[in-house]
């Protein structure tokens, strides 16, 4: 009755980790570009110069 049931916590992790990397959303170049200017802007909003 000292026998586990499952999986060890390791090998979940390891599972977890690469469900997580092949279903890893992939974006565009042009997608990275709107998201670096849209963070840009809004530094240049909040910043009381």
């Amino acid at each position: 009755m000292n026998k586990k049931s499952g999986t060890s916590k390791g090998a979940a992790d390891r599972l977890v980790k690469n469900i997580r990397r092949k279903t890893r959303q992939t974006y565009s170049a042009e997608e990275k570009i709107r998201s670096v200017l849209a963070g840009l802007g809004e530094t240049e909003r909040q910043s009381p110069i």
